[in-house]
């Protein structure tokens, strides 16, 4: 198999051979001019040849022969490069210099040659047509730098370089807005992604202003190397750009040539490494050996610049005022100074004269914690004393112990714990005079080199410390910052407050963009740890080197850190006493328990009360807890054990939300950027806490280096703790990034203040109109919640409302949602609203949930059923109970019995129907007798006669008197003789006097 050098020895060759052809038609002889020297690709031996290319194909004739080359291993030292002719190291000249088996790349005034800026079109905009384009999104040169975009597109800036053994690429790099992604990988020449570990594939967020390095380390082989950015913006908030520089790659074959130094620099010795920039008020060009001054009465340079600049008339803007120390008389004088270095032209038209100093004027109180001793400068009180700064230090009184902290408030001098810098955005450090300035009653920021420079104010806290009363208990906050400020301003300038917890990595806890009005921002520390907090402003995000802004400040006008371990007191609260007689040692108090002013005892805080840390001492100090809470064995906080009771009426109801789980998520959306990003919001809800399991939200963007484990008990640089949190992700595909992205993780709520199924709770609306509505009886328990931390926009902090429903229709477990209105779970960008629809938000079981079915007897048997009442709203409590079986009569035994009391009845019927007939007729007879003796026509009785003449009896009548019983028919008769006003009927009677008429 023929290798790759004899090929391209061949294709030499021929190109000699159509050389001599092309000659005999008359063409020049090639000159060293008309070509150049490369190595071909090493063969399986380590050979290679060195073969002459030409600049322009059939220029010339008479190329080198291609002539064996070096050894494929080997280099040349920093300094020197490879001459090809003799195929020699050679030292660089003046003015030049090498890596020897490196480049470097650290001038950006046009692309370099090899790197190329591509942009990919967002892929996930929910129409075709709202896709922005991307084409003008690129990596901008900037003179000293590369600048990013700062847009939502995904642009990656690729370099290819081919290393003959193992090597490294490093650059620089400022990355200060975790709004922007920001990712370093590498790939081979087939495409596939070098295996490399997230520390060193995700960048990590620098302090604004300050440049980081970053090293990874290359494989012998084919690298293209990738810088990639990608927007998110979520708001109008300005996004700062991604700033690269001075990438260096070691590990190349040779350099066959070396690199000019870039202007505003120089080598003045051949051999050189590198190149120093040139000193101030001098300039240089490119490639130069040597720096030419400037004329500095009428220009100036700064450090490393390529060119003179003419001085402008000085002005207010290049000079500012400090004071001095305080003297025996305690008066400081005013001092005006020239900001350095001086640029400006005094005593020509238009220029501004410097204000004269040594105006005296009385030195401003100490501040708290630091008396005025004799020698007119402000002291730290001693351990054990206090002082509010206006009188001396003093001990505390028995039964009270000092507070410790800081607390400035007057800006005389710059306290000891606090640094001032200046951070150009382009280059390094600027003076640090320019940073921030002491006046009196406020400190201010500087002038600064540039409009663009970040003005940088620092205080260190080693660490918090608990007063004594306090430092057994286990809260969740340490100490607070609370600092007073304000920012005056024309452009576009920002104030970020910035925390480095442990010096890991410096997070951005709050920012405010142009003018503010006076006013104070409180931030609590919930862990005891090495703090450093630090306020950076910046006039504008725009490229600058001029000061155009320089009116547009920052102030603060106090700085107040409680519970500081290196702090000073300012005063003394009350303490608890040993319970030895005449103790006046304070000791600690056991966690959930206040100080008793009056006896000085610790008292532990009533049932169901949370203490508040930094209260008052006594009783107010112990806050009641919200309807359905209640507070942990330490009184540190309030929560809700998932049981919950309501009664109305007659009727309780009771709740166990155990069955929802420990942590509920909702990841809402898609949404999408005004510029087409596609993104979810991601809310992680712990409802209960009975089992101390708080829900996390993680960056893994900035922070992708920790394990799993540890990004669940939320210990990340960037993790947030607390019963709701709220992330933002952005998925992988559409975006060319290879994992879904997490950031801008908030804490949404970290105080549980109550569970009722009213609307209202401690100013809170819950808003049951944002969901639809539901006709079950059981009525919706809403969980109330609320972060205290202010916000920009959130000067109350957040809060949060959680609306349980019973829906039988869904799983135990239930389904999270929000407010169709409101897609980002807010309406007003701080209260938030969730409903949590789940089987599992059911009340508990009880007898009145199901009622007795009974079956039919058959064959002397009955079943008893229960079943659940429809629909069912109920979960676990009671189980149905089971189905009875019961004997019982069947039918036929009640039919017999009813036909036997029927019949029974139809015969007594039947025999009183008789008797009362007979008994009828026996009177119907006596009275015709009667009406019978009465008519006779011979005889008529008495007045008092009975119609019976005396003497006879009445059996003997019915021995004479014998009827015929009258047929149906003559009864008939005889109805219808009454019914026609007859007042009397024939009967025949037979008697034994057989021609005897009688009447009747």
């Amino acid at each position: 198999m023929r290798s790759s050098a004899w090929f391209v020895a061949s294709c030499a060759l021929i190109l000699c051979t159509l050389g001599l052809i092309d000659g005999a038609k008359g063409q020049r002889q090639c000159s060293e001019t008309d070509y150049y020297y490369e190595y071909t690709e090493c063969d399986s031996t380590g050979s290679r040849w060195r073969v002459a290319i030409p600049q322009r194909t059939g220029a010339c004739t008479g190329l080198p022969e291609p002539v064996r080359g070096t050894e494929c291993t080997f280099s040349c030292e920093a300094g020197e490069f490879l001459e090809m002719s003799a195929q020699e190291c050679t030292q660089c000249a003046a003015g030049s210099y090498s890596l020897g088996s490196g480049i470097r790349f650290d001038q950006w005034d046009s692309m370099p040659a090899g790197f190329s800026s591509l942009a990919t079109s967002l892929e996930n905009s929910p129409r075709e047509d709202d896709r922005p384009t991307c084409n003008s999104s690129s990596w901008l040169p900037q003179g000293n730098y590369l600048e990013s975009n700062r847009d939502e597109c995904t642009v990656s800036l690729i370099y290819a370089v081919h290393l003959k053994k193992q090597g490294s690429v490093s650059f620089e790099y400022q990355y200060p807005d975790n709004n922007l992604l920001f990712e370093f990988f590498i790939q081979n020449d087939q495409c596939q992604e070098m295996d490399q570990s997230t520390d060193t594939k995700w960048l990590k967020l620098t302090n604004h202003g300050e440049w980081a390095t970053h090293t990874v380390n290359l494989k012998s082989g084919t690298n293209i190397l990738y810088w990639r950015t990608g927007g998110m913006l979520m708001g109008t908030k300005v996004v700062k750009p991604v700033l690269l520089k001075n990438v260096q790659i070691e590990g190349v074959a040779y350099t066959s040539e070396c690199f000019p130094c870039k202007p505003g620099t120089f080598s003045r010795v051949p051999g050189s490494s590198t190149c120093e920039p040139c000193p101030r008020d001098t300039y240089s060009g490119h490639g130069a050996s040597s720096c030419t001054p400037c004329n500095t009465t009428t220009q100036y340079a700064a450090e490393g610049s390529a060119v003179c600049k003419d001085r402008p008339p000085c002005s207010k803007k290049d000079y500012f005022q400090i004071h001095t120390a305080c003297d025996h008389e305690g008066k400081t004088q005013v001092i005006y100074k020239w900001i350095e270095p001086k640029i400006c032209l005094e005593g020509v038209t238009g220029a501004e004269p410097l204000r004269p100093s040594g105006a005296r004027e009385p030195c401003p109180p100490c501040n708290p914690g630091f008396y005025n001793n004799d020698t007119a400068t402000c002291s730290p009180c001693p351990p054990g004393t206090y002082s509010d700064g206006e009188k001396p230090c003093m001990q505390c009184p028995a039964g009270t112990e000092p507070t410790l902290g800081y607390e400035y408030k007057w800006w005389n001098i710059l306290p000891v714990n606090m640094k001032t810098s200046c951070f150009n955005v382009g280059n390094s450090k600027c003076d640090s005079m320019n940073g921030w300035e002491v006046a009196g009653n406020h400190i201010q920021s500087g002038a600064g080199s540039s409009d663009n420079d970040y003005l940088i104010l620092n205080i260190h806290v080693p660490g918090f410390k608990l007063p004594t009363s306090m430092s057994g208990h286990s809260g969740t906050e340490f100490g607070r910052i609370t600092f007073e400020f304000e920012t005056l301003c024309t452009a576009d300038c920002e104030l970020y407050f910035m925390m480095d917890v442990n010096r890991k990595s410096t997070t951005v806890v709050e920012s405010w963009e142009k003018s503010k009005t006076r006013q104070t921002y409180t931030h609590v520390m919930t862990k005891n740890a090495s703090v450093s907090y630090t306020w950076a402003f910046q006039r504008t995000n725009q490229p600058s080197d001029v000061r155009r802004y320089v009116n547009d400040v920052a102030r603060i006008y106090s700085i107040k850190v409680s519970n500081a371990v290196d702090g000073v007191s300012s005063g003394c609260r009350a303490c608890a006493l040993s319970t030895q007689p005449s103790s006046s040692t304070c000791v600690p108090c056991p966690p959930g328990h206040y100080i008793d002013t009056l006896t000085s005892k610790c008292t532990e805080c009533p049932r169901n009360t949370y203490l508040v840390s930094h209260a008052t001492p006594g009783p107010e100090a112990c806050k009641p807890c919200g309807p359905g809470s209640k507070s942990d064995k330490d009184h540190s906080y309030c929560y809700s054990d998932c049981d919950f009771t309501h009664t109305e009426g007659n009727v309780t109801l009771t709740f166990d939300f155990s069955v929802l789980g420990s942590v509920g998520s909702l990841m809402n959306g898609p949404s999408f950027t005004s510029k087409g990003t596609k993104y979810f919001h991601e809310f992680n809800i712990s409802l209960c806490g009975r089992h101390g399991q708080l829900a996390v939200c993680t960056d893994n963007v900035t922070d992708l280096s920790i394990t799993d484990s540890q990004r669940e008990k939320g210990e990340g640089a960037n993790s947030v703790k607390t019963f709701i949190c709220q992330s933002t992700i952005i998925p992988a595909s559409g975006r060319g990034f290879h994992t879904a992205l997490s950031s801008q993780s908030i804490n949404l709520a970290d105080t549980f203040l109550g569970a009722t199924v009213d609307n209202t709770l401690d100013g809170i609306r819950a808003r049951p109109e944002l969901y639809p509505q539901t006709s079950k009886k059981v009525p919706d328990v809403n969980f109330y919640y609320r972060s205290f931390e202010a916000t920009s926009s959130c000067d109350s902090g957040r809060s949060a409302v959680v609306t349980l429903r019973c829906n039988p229709e869904k799983s135990t477990k239930g389904e999270l949602s929000v407010p169709s209105q409101c897609p980002a779970g807010t309406c007003d960008g701080c209260t938030f609203h969730f409903l949590w629809e789940s089987s599992g938000a059911c009340p508990t079981c009880t007898e009145r949930d199901y009622h007795r079915i009974e079956g039919a007897c058959k064959r002397g048997h009955q079943d008893l059923l229960y079943v659940w009442t429809e629909p069912k709203l109920c979960v676990g409590g009671v189980t149905l109970p089971e189905k009875k079986t019961l004997p019982c009569e069947g039918m036929e035994f009640w039919i017999r019995l009813g036909a036997g009391l029927g019949a029974f009845t139809a015969v007594l019927l039947v025999s009183l129907t008789c008797y009362f007939w007979k008994k009828n007729k026996r009177l119907e007879y006596k009275y015709s007798r009667l009406v019978m003796s009465a008519n006779k026509e011979c005889e008529m009785p008495g007045a008092d006669s009975c119609a019976v003449m005396e003497g006879e009896n009445e059996g003997d009548m019915e021995d004479e008197v014998v009827y015929t019983k009258p047929s149906l028919l003559g009864k008939l008769k005889a109805i219808a003789s009454k019914g026609n006003g007859e007042k009397y009927e024939n009967v025949q009677l037979n008697s034994s006097h057989s021609k005897a008429l009688v009447w009747s």
